[in-house]
Order: structure tokens, then C-alpha cells, then sequence
């Protein structure tokens, strides 16, 4: 069940980022319909590949299919004055796609029996995957190679997952709250990691 809801709420999220993103861009119907998609499904489409589950599998979400469109749809078809007010949300989404996709690559890795290192890698990539696909076709520099730290949280989701000190509804819950709060102080507070200094 946790891994559903997971699954829902992050393919949900990254829906919207990547069409609030289309919108701004001014992309027409048929890009904000592609980043949309992409940005959706592109990390658990890179989870699949990383731990070897069947990319296929991709195609028996019909219905969250149908969900994202409709999705999609509404944010394309929001007037401008309300699709500039919910671009301030983006980054939001975007966390709380960053946070569910981290969970949820951590226990699909650790559901194949993976170790902690292909556990750790799974949730950096499924986490931060949609989002950098999506900044990419934006034409956009990627979150991920921003200043503000990014995908060292869903790293950190992984960590704790696969470490062993998460689990169970209510710890997966906390932790899911926990990484979006990090990721939206980091935002906040221009939390960073070390630069190359350039003497």
C-alpha cells in the first residue's frame, strides 16, 4: 500500500511540475503534454532500468495514465493569472515528487534484494530522474546541478531505507515529510554543498 500511494502522489506531482514548467516556457497543448509525461513517469521508467525490473511494466499503469492526463489537462486549460500563481508551487511539487519517488526506488531496490549501494543510486535516480529529464527538454539547467541541494536528499531517503532504520507506514510517512521540509529549506535558506573554490 505504501508503495502505491507513493507511486501515486509522486507520478501526480511531477505531472504538474512538468506542465506548470511547459506553461511557463510557453510550450503549445502538445509540449506541456509531453514534459508532463515525462517528467512523470521518466524516474520510474530509470528505476526499472537501474534495478532490473521489467521496463514494460511501465505500460500496466492505465489508469494512473488516465490520472496524469487529466492532470495535465486542468493545469493547461487554467487561465494565466492562476497558472503564474501556482508556478510559485513548483518547486513544492517538485519536492514532494522528489521525496516519493526517493521511497519509492529505495523499497522497490530493497524489494529485489539489492545492497545498499544499488538501494542508494536507486533512490538518487528515481528521485531527481523526472526532474532532470524535465529540465533538460525545458532548456533549463537541471535541479540537481543547482546550488541549492537537491538529490542529496533522496540519497538520504535511501540511507535510511536501506540502512534499515525506516519502516512501516508511520516512519515512511515521517521520512516523506522530512525530505520535502529539507528540500524546501534548502530552497529557503540557500543551503548548498562545497564549491570548487576559483582562486
Amino acid at each position: 500500500m505504501i508503495w502505491d500511494v507513493l507511486n501515486v502522489v509522486g507520478t501526480i506531482a511531477f505531472a504538474i511540475s512538468g506542465a506548470l514548467i511547459a506553461t511557463e516556457e510557453d510550450y503549445d497543448i502538445l509540449g506541456v503534454y509531453v514534459l508532463g509525461f515525462v517528467t512523470a513517469f521518466g524516474g520510474s521508467t530509470i528505476r526499472n532500468l537501474l534495478i532490473g525490473i521489467p521496463i514494460e511494466n511501465i505500460w500496466t499503469q492505465g489508469d494512473l495514465f488516465v490520472v496524469v492526463f487529466l492532470v495535465i489537462t486542468v493545469v493547461f486549460l487554467l487561465p494565466n493569472a492562476w497558472v503564474q500563481y501556482w508556478n510559485k508551487w513548483g518547486i513544492f511539487f517538485d519536492a514532494i515528487g522528489l521525496a516519493s519517488f526517493a521511497i519509492q526506488g529505495s523499497l522497490s531496490a530493497v524489494q529485489v534484494g539489492a545492497p545498499l549501494s544499488a538501494i542508494l543510486v536507486a533512490a538518487t535516480l528515481t528521485g531527481s530522474g523526472g526532474g532532470m529529464v524535465r529540465d533538460v527538454l525545458a532548456g533549463r539547467k537541471p535541479m540537481i546541478f543547482r546550488a541549492d541541494i537537491y538529490a542529496l536528499w533522496a540519497t538520504l531517503a535511501g540511507l535510511m531505507i536501506g540502512l534499515e532504520l525506516v519502516s512501516g507506514l508511520w516512519q515512511t510517512s515521517a521520512l516523506f515529510v522530512a525530505i520535502v521540509t529539507l528540500r524546501m529549506c534548502s530552497v529557503r535558506f540557500k543551503w548548498g554543498l562545497p564549491r570548487h573554490p576559483l582562486w
